[in-house]
């Protein structure tokens, strides 16, 4: 059993409702350990396409629009971080890419995490391993997450 808040999430002025977050947290956990890894904190923060650019900006330097942002506090084999995920950039690659936008929500989500977990997408080596991580990862999502209003 996970105990309480280790993962949270919060929204940002953004009109959606993530439901079946014990499922998902409990999924989240479960990637963690299977990279061996221990849980510890983990903030999801949805937010929009402005937000996350003031933030890009402010502590990245770049003024390029994203879908996430990870800030990683790990302590050695302790997972934590906030992962702050712009609701409007995934809607607009789930169309751009014809996925749904929950399956695209869930993989960047899962991205956030892999960043947390060391994996990097910096190189075109690193994008086709995270790729594969992510792909695997969503294979093992139980069916009772898939759902959001």
């Amino acid at each position: 059993m996970l105990p309480k808040n280790i993962i949270s999430f919060h929204k940002q002025n953004q009109k959606f409702h993530l439901c079946r977050k014990k499922n998902l947290s409990k999924w989240i956990a479960e990637v963690v350990l299977k990279e061996k890894r221990a849980l510890g904190d983990i903030a999801f923060i949805f937010c929009s396409d402005r937000q996350l650019n003031k933030i890009n900006h402010k502590y990245l330097n770049t003024n390029n629009l994203t879908d996430i942002i990870t800030f990683d506090y790990c302590d050695g084999k302790i997972i934590s971080g906030d992962i702050f995920i712009s609701v409007e950039r995934v809607r607009e690659n789930a169309s751009l890419y014809q996925f749904l936008f929950l399956d695209e929500l869930h993989r960047v989500m899962i991205h956030g995490v892999l960043h947390l977990l060391g994996y990097s997408d910096k190189t075109k080596k690193g994008k086709i391993e995270m790729t594969q991580k992510e792909d695997l990862y969503l294979s093992l999502r139980p069916l009772k997450i898939k759902c959001f209003t």
